[in-house]
């Protein structure tokens, strides 16, 4: 493997934090001026520029040096911040993003796009800056010491020395640094752009080899200011950035750029005590960087230690052994602790895809000729990772819809009394076992008779069924598959592709989704979801002889099944509970027919109840979920299987679909 490659994942992985920021940041800035904001651009871009230019990707620094060089100009008071310049930074970021997915996939990170965008950023700068953007632009990897010899030749008077103050910068990187060299050649790649560097002690050679004991000084003549310079600490793994002002502004010199004496290496006394000082107070470490998948290799030897658990603690009960008893109690402790430290550490916050809409939302309202007002909640609530992965597409479907579909346009919203600008919603909390992430609006709603007239003309339903329907039934047809209410078809939505896939997306990660609207009011979704999809509690049930597993979570209650509580209404079973009449399902067709159902279990789902008749209840346990997919396909009622401790494969009951078929 190449250096290139030892590195590149790290590049990726701190690149795509640099775009998130600077993303983030610009939506922040096109709704007014924000000097924070611009800092924050400025830096991400800075550091972005540094690492490409380190790890030799010449496109991705091309384009972060012109975006760079355009917010610079913003800074300064020479560019205004106007719908189309953001376009520009925004069309900008989207190249940053598709050359990060180029490079992540082995390449060079060259976008199509590339030279078109960086024209449309040379174009915005005007004066100076564009020029030497351009020249430093066009030089690509040539070393830029060179080019600054270049820039002073081309001066009308080349004998003026580098203006600006000198200061004295001791780096210091963090002890356990596995790549010295990298973030040595980042931090004077960065200030490099920013001045002329005198001096580098220890020098750039050895800096550049790793045989540094990860601190050095850097000198050198800037006329950025201290602020500009402390960048160099925004950079990973760097552990302190000591920054001291030698100088005052340097006279111009007429001997040309004078070349200070090299800084001495300090091998004693009290600058030498200075130092060791501040790398013994260096951060201490807290996060580190954890490839993902190794995250899920640990969380299936964590899953084969619970199954484990399950089988040891059945022959403890079966040989009665004291000692195995004893042993096993400490066992399984360890283990349940283990596996709640795991499932803690797969928990993300929901911030990390609740973020990237806020820019969906600005481009579709925009194209839409649309006002609104996007607010993000709850985004510290934190989901499994394997719930995670499967949120964001049905998360951006209904994100879209609800601005497309929902909010009107600011004539129609003033029309009917409401502000011009419209609110969207995205929210998300935690609910005792469960995570309930909701997307409103105050739009337009959905009319109950426009959806059941689509339903009736499109033969999903007879007018005699139409007439006993609650209004929750009609909006539930909402998510059959093709159907939709749009009067028109849009490139945003309303292209055959509905709420279907939505509802089958959240069906997957074994959740519920569910809408409620007023008409001219608004409308929200709501998604319930289990935090992690791994290890569950479920009751194991005998049918008919045949074993199975109810997620507990599913289990209303439980009652003895008589004779007397069966009433036939038409072709149906139904138990009378309690004043309540539930539909009684024998499962025959899975586990075929049984003599001695007399344990009648009630499930509920989504607040829809419905019976089984069981044979036996053997109790709850903790066990491990495996997709069936991967094993024999789909199977209508199972959404998966669990291996208990006595090795036998059972399915676990799929109460979604046994309660929609009621």
């Amino acid at each position: 493997m190449s250096e290139l490659d030892a590195y590149r994942s790290l590049y990726i992985a701190e690149s795509r934090e640099n775009h998130e920021t600077i993303v983030k940041n610009l939506l922040i800035l096109e709704n007014g001026p924000d000097e924070s904001a611009i800092a924050e651009i400025f830096r991400s871009a800075h550091s972005l520029k540094g690492m490409s230019a380190s790890m030799g990707f010449e496109g991705m620094e091309r384009l972060c040096h012109a975006m760079e060089d355009v917010f610079q100009e913003i800074r300064s008071g020479k560019l205004d911040v106007s719908p189309d310049l953001m376009d520009v930074l925004l069309s900008g970021s989207d190249s940053i993003e598709s050359m990060l997915d180029d490079i992540e996939d082995g390449r060079q990170g060259i976008s199509d796009d590339l030279e078109e965008t960086v024209k449309q950023l040379k174009n915005l700068t005007s004066g100076n800056t564009a020029g030497q953007s351009a020249s430093v632009a066009s030089a690509g990897t040539e070393n830029l010491q060179d080019i600054y010899s270049q820039h002073l030749k081309d001066e009308p008077d080349n004998n003026t020395q580098y203006g600006g103050i000198r200061y004295r910068i001791t780096v210091q990187l963090q002890p356990d640094c596995h790549s010295k060299n990298i973030r040595g050649m980042i931090v004077l790649q960065n200030l490099e752009e920013l001045g002329h560097i005198e001096s580098v002690s220890p020098s750039r050679g050895v800096i550049e080899d790793g045989e540094f004991d990860g601190s050095f000084v850097v000198e050198i003549t800037s006329d950025a200011g201290e602020e500009a310079l402390q960048v160099t600490s925004s950079i990973s793994d760097v552990s302190s950035v000591l920054i001291e002002t030698v100088a005052q502004p340097v006279v111009p010199q007429p001997s040309g750029i004078q070349k200070q004496p090299p800084v001495q290496e300090r091998d004693g006394g009290t600058e030498k005590a200075e130092r060791t000082d501040k790398s013994d107070k260096g951060r201490e470490i807290k996060n580190i960087r954890v490839d993902i998948t190794r995250l899920d290799q640990m969380m299936n030897l964590v899953e084969d230690l619970v199954i484990n658990r399950g089988r040891i603690t059945q022959i403890a009960r079966k040989y009665q052994i004291k000692e195995l008893d004893e042993t096993l109690n400490m066992v399984g402790r360890s283990v349940s602790d283990l596996q709640n430290l795991m499932m803690n550490i797969r928990m993300i916050p929901l911030n990390h895809i609740f973020n990237r809409f806020p820019r969906t939302v600005r481009d579709v309202t925009h194209k839409e000729g649309k006002e609104v007002e996007f607010v993000i909640e709850g985004g510290e609530t934190e989901l499994d990772r394997s719930v995670m992965d499967g949120l964001n597409d049905p998360l951006l479907h209904l994100i879209r819809n609800g601005i497309d579909h929902g909010i009107e346009s600011p004539e129609i919203r003033l029309e009917h009394g409401k502000t011009a600008k419209g609110l969207l919603k995205l929210s998300a909390r935690r609910d005792r076992d469960n995570v309930i992430i909701t997307i409103e609006d105050d739009g337009a709603g959905i009319s109950p008779e426009k959806v059941l007239a689509k339903a009736l003309k499109n033969g999903l339903i007879s007018p005699e069924e139409a007439e006993g329907l609650s209004q929750e039934e009609i909006f539930d047809m909402l998510f059959l598959p093709g159907f939709s209410t749009a009067d028109k078809i849009t490139d945003i939505s309303g292209r055959g592709v509905g709420l279907d896939v939505v509802k089958n997306a959240i069906d997957s990660l074994k959740g519920t989704i569910k809408v409620e609207s007023v008409k001219n009011k608004g409308t929200k979704f709501e998604l319930l979801l289990p935090p992690t999809m791994a290890i569950v509690n479920v009751m194991m049930v005998r049918i008919n002889g045949k074993r199975c597993a109810i997620p507990v979570n599913n289990v209303v209650e439980v009652a003895s099944l008589t004779q007397e509580r069966i009433h036939h209404i038409g072709t149906h079973e139904t138990v009378l509970l309690r004043e309540e009449l539930l539909h009684l399902d024998r499962l025959d067709d899975m586990f075929g027919k049984s003599e001695k159902s007399e344990i009648l279990v009630v499930l509920s789902h989504q607040n829809k109840k419905r019976s089984i008749a069981v044979d036996l209840i053997e109790g709850q346990q903790e066990v491990v979920i495996k997709p069936l997919s991967t094993i024999v396909g789909m199977c209508r009622g199972v959404s998966g299987v669990t291996i208990p401790g006595d090795g036998e494969v059972v399915p676990v009951l799929d109460v979604n679909s046994i309660i929609k078929e009621t």
